[in-house]
C-alpha cells in the first residue's frame, strides 16, 4: 500500500486516503499522530472567564467542519515517513525581544562572524569531499580498466570479461548495501530532497550524518562499478548535508556546546547554510562556482536575498580555491591513477567565432530534438521509478538483487558492444598514441589488430568524464562512426533511465550530457553540409540541449557549461538551445527534479499559484474546527490537547477578564509548550507571571533541537496536582504571526505563504462579533488534493 502514492494525477486524492486508511488499520496512526498541523479536532470550552476541560469536544469555531486529510507522509528511499514543516519564521515573543535587547555590539559581531566562518568550512570540507570522491573513482575505475585492458591484450577475453563483470558487481553491492542498510535515503540524486527542504518540507534523515556518509562512499562505489550515473547530483546532497551537519548549533552529546554555535539553533540560518552547501556541490562537482550559485537560485532555493548570494558566492569561490590547489598538487604524480579526468574542463575551443542562419537552423533542431528525447526520458523515468517502487517495497533482498541485475546489463553492454563495431586504422598524422594502451585515451584497442581501434570500446571503456571530454573532441572529425554514435546513445540513453532508481546515489547529470553529446554529434555529422559548426561543438549543444529539455534548467546549465568548456564564444548558441529546448519539454510533462518530488509526495509550493485558486478564498479551505488556549492556561487542557493531535501551531487568545473581549494574542508553537512543561513552571493560580518567567528562562532554552533530538509528549512526566495548576502562555507567544483576511484569494494567500517561508497562516474574519480567528493554514491545506477534495468541480480548472 505504500506504493499507492505512485499512481495518476488524478488518482492521486484516492492514492492518499487508501495510504491513510492502510496505516490507521495497522495502527500507524492513532489520536490523529499525522494531521494536518492546522486541522484541528476541537475547540475547548470556557465557560465566562475561566476554562474547564471535561475530556470532550465542544462546539467548533467553524461553521463547516472540514479536516484535511491530505497525507502528512513522503517516500524517502523506500519507505514512508511523516513529514513536517520548517519553521523559517521569526517567531517574535517575549523572550525573542528580551534577548535581541540584551545582545551587545560584540555578540552580534560574533554571529555574523560565525555565518562567515561556517560558510568557509562548507566550502573546504565539500571542495575536500569532492576531491576525494573523483580520486578514489579515478583510480578505482582506473585499476579496474587497466587490469581488463591488460588481459584483453593477451587475447584472454572471456577472463577480461569476468574480471571487469566481476569488479561492477562487487563494486555494485557493496554501494547497495550501504543504501539498503544504513541510508535509504541517500540512495537516487538527492537534489529533490535539498530541494523540498529548502521549500520549507523536513523528511526523516534527508540530511543526517548517516546519510552523508553513504552519499560519499555509495557514490563512490557506485560510479566506480560502471553504472551509468553521475556524482554530480550526490555532489549537490553532500554537500547540503554537511551544511547541515555544520549548522547543528551545536551538541551536548559531544560537549558541543560553545555559546556562539546556539546562534544557529534555528531553521532559518540552517537554510542559508544548506544553500551554501548546494551550491558547493554543484562547484566541487563542476568545477563552476557561478553555476553552483546560479543553481542554487534557478533549481534549489525557493527564497533568496542578496546577502545569500554574497555569501554563496564566496562559499564556491573556497571551492574553486581547494580543487585548483589540490588539482596542481596531483599533476605532480602524487595521486595515483588519478589524472584530470575527475575534475574536468573540457577545453572545448571553436575555430569558427561566427555563425550564420543556417548554423541557427541547426541549433534550432538540435533544441527541439533535446526537448522531445528529454521529455521522453522524463516521462520513461517516471515508469520506472514506479516499477522499483514496487519491488523496493519488498524488502532489502529485492533492491540488492536489482542492483546487481542492472550492473550486470551495464557490464554485458559496455563490454559486448564494442564487438558490434568495426576496427578503423589509426590515422596517420595523429599527435597521440594510437592505439592507446592502458587506461585514458580516445583510441582503445580492444579486440582489434595493431594500427587499429575499436571506435566504441573508445567511449566504454573509460570513466564517464573522458567519454564526455572525447564526444567533446574536435581533434578528429572522423573519430566515430555514425552508427557507433547512434548505438552508444541508444545504450546510455536507456541504462540511464533504468539505473536512476536502484539503491545506489545516483546523479542524472552525467548520463543525460553523455547522450546528449552522442546525438549532438552524430547531428552534427548529418548537418555538416549546411553548417560551418565542427562535430565537437554540436556534441556540446546535444549537451546542453538534452540537459534543458530533462531538468528545465536555462541559466545556470548554461553557464555550468561554459565554466566545463571554456569557450564564451558558444554563449549565444547555449542561450537558444537551451531556450528551444526547455520551450519544447515543458509542453510535455514538468522537469525532471519536480516529478520525482510528486511522486515521493513531498508537498512543495510552486513559485505560481494554480489557476483555480483565484476562485478560492482563504476562508474555503481552513480546515477545523479548532483548539485555542488562553494566555493562561491549564495545565490539564495543554497536556490533552498535545497528546489528541499532533500540531505544531495553536492560536493563543485572551479572553474575559483580561481583555473586554475575545483577542488573538498569537501562536505558541509545541516544541515550546514541552519545554515550558518539562520544566514545570506553573502556578496555582491564574495570574500573569512573565516577569518571573524572563527571569528563568533565557531564548536558547526554547531553541529548535538538531537533527530532531527535541522533546516530545512522551517525555513529560507531570503528576495529577500539576494538571489542576495554571501556566502563562503569553512569553513564548509569537505576537506577531501573520494574518490574512478570510476573503483573500487563495492564489494571493499561496504566494504569500510561500514567500514569506511560513509554517502556519492564521485566517482572521472580515467582520467583527465573531471568534478572532477563522483557522491556521498550513501547506498541507495548498495542495491540490485537499482543495479539489473539497471542491471537486473544479477540477476542469486543474491543469
Amino acid at each position: 500500500m505504500i506504493l499507492s502514492l505512485f499512481v495518476s494525477s488524478s488518482d492521486q486524492i484516492f492514492a492518499r486516503l487508501s495510504l491513510m486508511d492502510h496505516l490507521k488499520d495497522n495502527g500507524s496512526i492513532h489520536n490523529g499522530d499525522i494531521e494536518n498541523e492546522g486541522a484541528i479536532v476541537g475547540h475547548f470550552d470556557r465557560k465566562e472567564s475561566s476554562m474547564s476541560f471535561d475530556g470532550s469536544m465542544r462546539e467548533p469555531l467553524l461553521v463547516k467542519s472540514r479536516i484535511n486529510t491530505t497525507s502528512q507522509i513522503a517516500i524517502v528511499g523506500s519507505k514512508v515517513y511523516p513529514i513536517e514543516s520548517l519553521d523559517y519564521e521569526i517567531i517574535e515573543n517575549e523572550l525573542f525581544k528580551q534577548d535581541w535587547r540584551s545582545r551587545k555590539k560584540v555578540q552580534i559581531f560574533q554571529y555574523i562572524f560565525l555565518k562567515w566562518t561556517l560558510a568557509l568550512l562548507i566550502g573546504l570540507l565539500t571542495g575536500l569531499v569532492g576531491f576525494f570522491n573523483n580520486l578514489a573513482v579515478e583510480n578505482i575505475a582506473g585499476f579496474k580498466l587497466l587490469h581488463t585492458s591488460n588481459l584483453m591484450l593477451k587475447n584472454k577475453y572471456i577472463e577480461a570479461f569476468l574480471a571487469f563483470a566481476g569488479m561492477n558487481v562487487f563494486l555494485a553491492i557493496c554501494a547497495g548495501l550501504l543504501c539498503a542498510f544504513i541510508a535509504p535515503a541517500a540512495a537516487g540524486s538527492g537534489i529533490p530532497e535539498v530541494k523540498a527542504y529548502l521549500n520549507g518540507v523536513d523528511a526523516h534523515s534527508i540530511l543526517a550524518p548517516s546519510t552523508l556518509f553513504v552519499k560519499i562512499f555509495g557514490s563512490i562505489f557506485g560510479v566506480a562499478a560502471g553504472f551509468v550515473v553521475g556524482k554530480e547530483g550526490p555532489m549537490v546532497h553532500t554537500g547540503a548535508c554537511i551544511a547541515n551537519l555544520l549548522g547543528q548549533g551545536g551538541s551536548r552529546k559531544y560537549h558541543l556546546t560553545w555559546k556562539w554555535l546556539r546562534y544557529f539553533k534555528n531553521d532559518r540560518d540552517r537554510r542559508d547554510l544548506i544553500t551554501c552547501g548546494a551550491a558547493a556541490g554543484v562547484a566541487a562537482a563542476f568545477r563552476a562556482p557561478v553555476g553552483g550559485v546560479l543553481f542554487a537560485l534557478e533549481e534549489a532555493a525557493s527564497w533568496w536575498r542578496s546577502a545569500l548570494l554574497w555569501r554563496t558566492f564566496f562559499t564556491t569561490a573556497v571551492v574553486a580555491v581547494v580543487l585548483r590547489s589540490f588539482m596542481q598538487f596531483c599533476r605532480g604524480g602524487h595521486c595515483g591513477l588519478f589524472g584530470q579526468g575527475g575534475l574536468i574542463m573540457f577545453d572545448v575551443n571553436s575555430s569558427i567565432p561566427s555563425y550564420d542562419y543556417n548554423d541557427l537552423a541547426a541549433v534550432v533542431v538540435l533544441g527541439v530534438l533535446g526537448g522531445l528525447l528529454g521529455s521522453l526520458y522524463n516521462f520513461l523515468v517516471d515508469k520506472v521509478l514506479r516499477t522499483y517502487a514496487f519491488i523496493n517495497e519488498r524488502g532489502r533482498g529485492p533492491k540488492i538483487l536489482v542492483v546487481i541485475c542492472v550492473s550486470l546489463l551495464t557490464s554485458c553492454c559496455a563490454f559486448g558492444l564494442p564487438w558490434l563495431a568495426q576496427c578503423t586504422p589509426c590515422p596517420a598524422d595523429l599527435g597521440q598514441q594510437c592505439p592507446t594502451i592502458g587506461r585514458s585515451g580516445n583510441y582503445k584497442n580492444f579486440q582489434c589488430p595493431p594500427g587499429h581501434y575499436n571506435d566504441l570500446a573508445s567511449l566504454f571503456f573509460d570513466t564517464n568524464d573522458n567519454a564526455i571530454r572525447h564526444l567533446f573532441s574536435s581533434n578528429n572529425t572522423h573519430e566515430f562512426h555514425l552508427y557507433t554514435l547512434l548505438m552508444f546513445f541508444v545504450a546510455i540513453y536507456f541504462l540511464g533511465i533504468i539505473t536512476y532508481g536502484t539503491a545506489v546515489p545516483s546523479g542524472l547529470f552525467i548520463p543525460v550530457i553523455l547522450a546528449g553529446a552522442s546525438y549532438g554529434r552524430l547531428v552534427g555529422h548529418l548537418l555538416g553540409s549546411i553548417s560551418d559548426l565542427d562535430v565537437g561543438l554540436f556534441a556540446l549543444l546535444g549537451a546542453a540541449s538534452f540537459l534543458g529539455g530533462t531538468m528545465r534548467m536555462t541559466v545556470s546549465l548554461c553557464v555550468i557549461l561554459l565554466e566545463l568548456t571554456n569557450d564564451l564564444l558558444m554563449l549565444p548558441l547555449l542561450m537558444l538551445v537551451l531556450l528551444v529546448s526547455k520551450t519544447v519539454a515543458d509542453g510535455f510533462n514538468p522537469g525532471v527534479y519536480d516529478q520525482i518530488v510528486r511522486m515521493k509526495g513531498l508537498p512543495y509550493l510552486e513559485a505560481h499559484a494554480e489557476p483555480y485558486m483565484r476562485q478560492l478564498a482563504a476562508g474555503d479551505v481552513c480546515a477545523g474546527p479548532l483548539i485555542t488556549f488562553c494566555g493562561v492556561e491549564k495545565v490539564e487542557n495543554i497536556v490533552h490537547a498535545l497528546r489528541m493531535t499532533r500540531h505544531h501551531g495553536f492560536p493563543v487568545i485572551d479572553e474575559p477578564p483580561v481583555k473586554d473581549a475575545p483577542e488573538l494574542c498569537g501562536i505558541v508553537m509545541r516544541s515550546h509548550l514541552l519545554v515550558l512543561l518539562k520544566a514545570r513552571s506553573f502556578t496555582k493560580e491564574r495570574v500573569l507571571s512573565g516577569s518571573q518567567f524572563l527571569r528563568t528562562f533565557h531564548a536558547f532554552d526554547f531553541a529548535k533541537a538538531g537533527s530532531g533530538k527535541g522533546l516530545i509528549v512522551e517525555d513529560l512526566n507531570i503528576s495529577k496536582e500539576e494538571m489542576e495548576m495554571y501556566v502563562d502562555l503569553h512569553p513564548i507567544t509569537n505576537t506577531s504571526p501573520y494574518t490574512v483576511v478570510e476573503t483573500m484569494s487563495l492564489a494571493k494567500a499561496a504566494l504569500l505563504f510561500r514567500e514569506l517561508g511560513l509554517r502556519h497562516l492564521c485566517v482572521v474574519p472580515k467582520t467583527p462579533g465573531r471568534p478572532p480567528i477563522v483557522g491556521i493554514l498550513t501547506r498541507h491545506d495548498f495542495m491540490s488534493e485537499h482543495v479539489l477534495g473539497l471542491y471537486p468541480q473544479l477540477k476542469s480548472h486543474h491543469k
